[in-house]
C-alpha cells in the first residue's frame, strides 16, 4: 500500500494507536495532536476526497464522530470539541480523515487571520446567488 492513510487505517505504520474500529473505519491518535485525545476517522478503503465517498461509509464516518465526541466529553472534560476535515491539496495523508480535537479555552488553537484579504465577507449575497444557482449537489 502506497498511500500513508491506508497504511495508518490498516495498522501497518508501526505505533498506530486505535480507539475505535469497525469494518469500514478505523480511528487512531494523532501522532501530532493538538490536545490529548486528538483522534482521526479514517476509512479502510481509500479515498482522497469526501464526494468520493460512499454512503454507507459516510454514514459510518458520522456514527463514529458522534460517539466519540461524546467519549471525549466524558473523558477529557474539554470546553468543546473541533471537528474538521482537509481536502485537495491540504489533504496531508493523501486519505480522508477527520478530525476530532478536544479543545480548551485558551488552548492556542485557533483560526488564523487570512494572510490575504480576500473581502468575501463584503459578497456575501453574490456568494449566495453563485451557490443558489448552481444545481449540481447530489
Amino acid at each position: 500500500m502506497e498511500c500513508l492513510g491506508c497504511r495508518i487505517a490498516h495498522q501497518i505504520e508501526p505505533d498506530v494507536h486505535v480507539v475505535y474500529e469497525n469494518q469500514y473505519l478505523s480511528v487512531v491518535l494523532d501522532i501530532a495532536p493538538f490536545n490529548e485525545g486528538h483522534i482521526l476517522i479514517l476509512p479502510k478503503n481509500h479515498y482522497h476526497d469526501l464526494e468520493e465517498i460512499d454512503e454507507i461509509t459516510l454514514t459510518e464516518i458520522m456514527k463514529a464522530s458522534v460517539g466519540l465526541s461524546r467519549k471525549l466529553k466524558k473523558v477529557f472534560n474539554p470546553d468543546g470539541i473541533t471537528i474538521c476535515q482537509n481536502g485537495g491539496i491540504y489533504n496531508d495523508l493523501g486519505h480522508y480523515h477527520m478530525h476530532l480535537i478536544p479543545r480548551y479555552k485558551h488552548d492556542g488553537f485557533s483560526w488564523s487571520e487570512p494572510i490575504i484579504d480576500h473581502k468575501a465577507g463584503s459578497r456575501l449575497k453574490e456568494t449566495q446567488q453563485k451557490l443558489v444557482k448552481e444545481e449540481e449537489m447530489e
